[in-house]
């Protein structure tokens, strides 16, 4: 194959520089690594602090770390030395993007605020994640996933639907990952912007924000006029008989939507009838009475095996799933067979599971090119790609401003 005709992904060619830690930052620049770009992360000599969490082969390697971290390259930077900010002056003059979410006066103080790095690279796409918006209240404030669903309201939304009292923290880190996809396409329409203007900008993705509007998508619902129609919370997804039905022998979750959908699974409960009461014949009164309609299902699922229901319901278009645990749902055929889960061998560390990016581009496709990096595993590296000497290197380790 010529090399013309070698595929070529979205973002080949452009360099981005990484100074985000925990999930939300590098998930973020994984999903923008796995589509092409040069990312190049830059971490304290402690290395992110999500290294250190989990079992792990090697220190500084841990489990977390391991997922969404490839497709970079890793430098370290004692930024508090003026040789590793010398270091981050030349990264930035060859750079298309930068991200962080070190709070605006730590970064000012540093010296790599928006005002000073755009005096190095004015077009640069220079993205800060930041707890809070900084026009509001709660501005220069540190967040954490935990605090962000509590004030967004997202903690509120278990015990909405199962009438405890008290509010419960989503059981997976859901702030920082939402906002780590409102970070990936803010960027990539900031580098949209500049490919039609020439024009770099300040890009900010606050967390909060990021987070009221993904919760508030369908749970403004009644709110949504003024003054409200309704209670606020979307009333179907908050019903407490909302959930999984018990099979014979196991779960499964059964979403009939249409009206030939749920005639075709009542008639497997001998509940046809149902479809003929008022209550239930059109997708509106359904709505209204779909607390009665989930306590049927919920009888009738008992009937039948999990595999019995996903055969019938298959072959006449109901839509269903079975349930999966967090570890069953690795050994799924739909997940198998797509090779979404690659079992690959790190350099360093050992065999390891990678969740590949669930994109399919047919004429770029999306691949790993490199495993996650050890801590500083490319100092040298780069360092030459910038210019610098051996001897100046060599000098600068000495320094300890790699680490």
């Amino acid at each position: 194959m010529s090399e013309q005709n070698i595929p070529k992904r979205p973002l080949e060619g452009y360099r981005i520089l990484d100074l985000t830690s925990v999930v939300l930052g590098p998930y973020c620049t994984q999903l923008l690594g796995d589509l092409g770009a040069d990312v190049i992360k830059i971490e304290s000599p402690d290395g992110d602090i999500m290294r250190h969490a989990g079992p792990m082969v090697s220190p500084g390697m841990g489990p977390i770390y391991l997922t969404i971290n490839r497709n970079k390259r890793a430098m370290t930077l004692d930024l508090k030395q003026d040789g590793a900010k010398a270091i981050l002056r030349k990264l930035i003059e060859n750079a298309d993007g930068i991200i962080h979410n070190i709070r605006a006066g730590g970064m000012r103080r540093l010296g790599f605020d928006y005002d000073n790095v755009k005096t190095i690279k004015p077009d640069i796409i220079y993205c800060h994640a930041v707890g809070y918006g900084s026009k509001g209240h709660y501005a220069e404030r540190q967040a954490y996933d935990d605090l962000v669903q509590a004030a967004s309201g997202a903690a509120f939304m278990i015990p909405q639907q199962d009438g405890s009292t008290d509010p419960r923290y989503f059981p997976g880190l859901v702030a920082d990952k939402t906002t780590g996809l409102h970070a990936a396409y803010a960027m990539l329409a900031a580098f949209m912007h500049r490919e039609r203007t020439g024009e770099g900008q300040f890009v900010e993705v606050p967390m909060m924000e990021c987070m009221v509007s993904f919760t508030m998508a369908e749970n403004l619902y009644g709110h949504a006029f003024v003054p409200p129609r309704e209670p606020i919370a979307y009333t179907r997804s908050i019903n407490p008989n909302r959930k999984p039905y018990k099979t014979k022998d196991g779960y499964i979750a059964i979403m009939p939507y249409s009206n030939a959908n749920w005639e075709n699974f009542l008639a497997h409960g001998g509940r046809d009838e149902l479809m003929l009461d008022p209550r239930y014949s059109t997708y509106e009164e359904r709505t209204k009475n779909i607390t009665d309609l989930y306590k049927v299902c919920e009888e009738v699922a008992l009937l039948k095996t999990t595999d019995e229901w996903m055969d019938v319901l298959a072959s006449e278009n109901v839509p269903c799933m079975r349930v999966h645990t967090l570890k069953s749902v690795l050994e799924d055929p739909q997940i198998s067979e797509t090779g979404f889960l690659e079992e690959r061998e790190h350099p360093s560390e050992g065999r390891y599971t990678a969740v590949n990016n669930p994109i399919s581009f047919s004429g770029s496709p999306v691949t790993i090119d490199r495993d996650p990096p050890l801590l500083g595993e490319h100092n040298r590296e780069i360092a030459l790609e910038i210019g610098l000497s051996e001897s100046e290197i060599n000098q600068y380790f000495e320094e300890g401003v790699f680490g």
